[in-house]
């Protein structure tokens, strides 16, 4: 699929098809094309927990998603993004480089998590980006370390649902050229 089109035709899903079958081989594409995201000093801090077990999504998603991301996410997979903090945008020493710290691992997973749904889209499944999730309950029941922050849950699937695109901003409307 031509670039530009994949990134116009990508929409969010909030319904996906029963008997949904993401294979595990096209997670790791999804995930090799994250890692080809750039990261602050190459550190590539980003992390993923994938959740394929009807029966662990389905616990997961009752214990650790409100009921209004719980419900948009049924007959999806999960994946839990993280990254390692104190390390994108610091020194060895631990000193941050800027202001932004561990502002940084969140930038550079959000970079890392387009290239994955995107790569999700051109490989024909749909994804939901959930930030309202329980942090603490998703550490617990994936066993992620203290050294991460938990940033994302992403439902992904077989769609069930073509969305419309939404509109968007005039480009002139958030642009200033200087």
């Amino acid at each position: 699929m031509e670039f530009q089109n994949l990134i116009e035709k990508r929409r969010t899903v909030r319904k996906y098809a029963e008997g949904n079958t993401v294979t595990k081989e096209d997670i790791l594409t999804m995930i090799k094309a994250a890692q080809e995201a750039p990261s602050w000093k190459n550190s590539q801090t980003g992390r993923y927990y994938c959740i394929m077990d009807e029966k662990d999504v389905s616990q997961f998603r009752e214990e650790c998603l409100p009921e209004m991301n719980a419900g948009k996410c049924e007959n999806a997979v999960l994946i839990i993004s993280t990254f390692v903090h104190n390390r994108a945008g610091f020194q060895k020493d631990g000193t941050a480089d800027n202001e932004l710290g561990n502002g940084w691992g969140c930038y550079d997973l959000g970079l890392q998590n387009e290239n994955l749904i995107l790569k999700a889209g051109e490989l024909g499944y749909g994804t939901l980006i959930m930030g309202i999730r329980d942090a603490d309950k998703i550490r617990e029941m994936c066993s992620i370390p203290e050294t991460e922050t938990v940033v994302a849950v992403i439902a992904l699937g077989v769609p069930g649902e073509q969305p419309n695109r939404p509109k968007r901003k005039e480009t002139e409307d958030i642009v200033k050229f200087l």
